[in-house]
């Protein structure tokens, strides 16, 4: 691997970390406003919110400017939004605000692997990348979970600045003044991250227009992005099956909390290591199919989806954290093994249709408006009374039969475009192979 590709890792580290954190601290802030349990099951969807309106503009901006600027500034925005959270705002509108900055940062992060390394290097990249994000989200979870527990919050709290009242009283607001830092020494890492000598692509498209960017042209190009991958006959299958597993899984992330409190009586803390124990399997997978998947290949791992569907319902049956532990690393196993060859495979068809930020912008709006759906039926059904083992319910069976309805897509597609599969899984084997 290049030397840029250790820094982007490190950068991407941390802010995973703190993101992840601040989701943690989010929820136990609404928890201890006395705010709604439907509130805090709108944190995901408002997460996700900017990625599905911003998604016509944040990959063009990605390929206009050098990935690690738009990082630098992807962070500073996700500050911003920890620092309305310590002066007062609505947690719902400040973590909106965050994944503002998480939409624009996306793009720069997968878009910058396809400029760096070569094509047959994105599936171990790619594994890398997840591991790492993985670790991140385990470490992030466990922090905020920590930090907001009462050992680490009470001495948080001790600490006082002479002739100065810092406002913050509660262990949710300590915790976020920590993470606030751990933005701060991501965004530095940011600013080392070299250019990559690959020419970019400026926003805008008409060069008669002197005042600002034609931002309105965005919006038809990007369409005809989207619209390229979703009739690929490789890039629809790896963005509709990436699609539903970020959809589930962003939203899984809080059913795991609900779940844990229903079934074992826990706290946030103590639930918080719950969800990073999904993530150990995760990283585990990811790692392995790194190692063991080669791109051309990345469609065989689909009936690993369908299972994952199938485990999720086995959730329904666990009330031991002895036996949920292990469960849940299977989970996450089969989740890691199966999300990296496909995105890999993704990252490379948009790679050869467009520009990579607009190719990772158009994943983003999928997956997130997928998360944003599915966010909004569950903080929906939460406010109408549905428990968390309804909603575990319901998550497994939708994974397992879109999968299954996806596996019977791509046999379509073997069969009735036999040629342009071919064409496409060949370009991909050359790719591999001489990349």
């Amino acid at each position: 691997m290049k030397r840029g590709f250790y820094t982007i890792m490190a950068a991407q580290f941390f802010s995973s970390l703190a993101d992840n954190a601040l989701f943690v601290a989010a929820v136990e802030l609404i928890k201890a406003s006395g705010g709604a349990e439907w509130q805090r099951a709108a944190l995901v969807p408002m997460f996700a919110l900017f990625y599905v309106v911003l998604a016509p503009f944040v990959g063009a901006f990605a390929d206009s400017r050098p990935k690690g600027d738009v990082m630098f500034v992807s962070n500073a925005i996700k500050v911003v939004g920890c620092l309305m959270m310590l002066f007062g705002s609505h947690p719902l509108m400040a973590y909106a605000i965050v994944g503002l900055g998480a939409a624009a940062y996306s793009p720069a992060k997968y878009g910058i692997l396809t400029e760096l390394l070569p094509a047959s290097m994105l599936v171990k990249a790619n594994g890398w990348i997840e591991g790492l994000t993985i670790a991140s989200i385990i470490l992030g979870v466990l922090v905020g979970g920590q930090l907001v527990g009462p050992h680490l919050s009470g001495w948080l709290l001790t600490l006082d600045f002479p002739l100065i009242d810092t406002g913050v009283d509660t262990a949710p607001e300590a915790a976020i003044c920590i993470l606030v830092f751990i933005y701060a020494l991501a965004a530095w890492f940011n600013t080392r991250i070299p250019h990559t000598g690959v020419d970019m692509i400026p926003l805008r498209s008409d060069t008669s227009h002197s005042l600002g960017y034609n931002l309105a042209a965005l919006v038809p190009d990007f369409w005809r992005c989207n619209l390229l991958l979703w009739r690929d006959k490789l890039g629809q299958i790896s963005l509709s099956t990436t699609t539903l597993f970020w959809g589930v899984s962003g939203n899984l992330r809080y059913i795991v909390l609900a779940w844990s409190a229903a079934a074992l009586g826990y706290t946030t803390t103590q639930a918080s290591g719950l969800v990073g124990v999904v993530a150990i399997g995760t990283a585990v997978g990811a790692v392995i199919a790194s190692m063991r998947m080669k791109l051309h290949h990345a469609t065989r791992v689909m009936p690993l989806g369908i299972a994952m569907g199938v485990v999720v319902l086995g959730m329904n049956f666990i009330d031991n954290v002895w036996v949920a532990a292990p469960f849940l690393i299977m989970l996450g196993g089969l989740g890691g093994f199966l999300v990296v060859p496909m995105n890999a495979l993704l990252q490379h068809r948009g790679h050869s249709l467009m520009g990579a930020g607009r190719s990772i912008a158009v994943q983003n709006f999928n997956e997130q408006a997928c998360i944003l759906a599915l966010g909004f039926l569950y903080t929906f059904s939460t406010g109408m009374g549905l428990s968390a083992f309804g909603a575990i319910t319901g998550f497994g069976l939708i994974v397992a039969g879109n999968m299954w309805l996806i596996q019977r897509w791509h046999a379509s597609n073997t069969v009735h475009h036999a040629a342009e599969v071919d064409r496409l899984m060949k370009i991909a084997r050359d790719d591999h192979s001489h990349g």
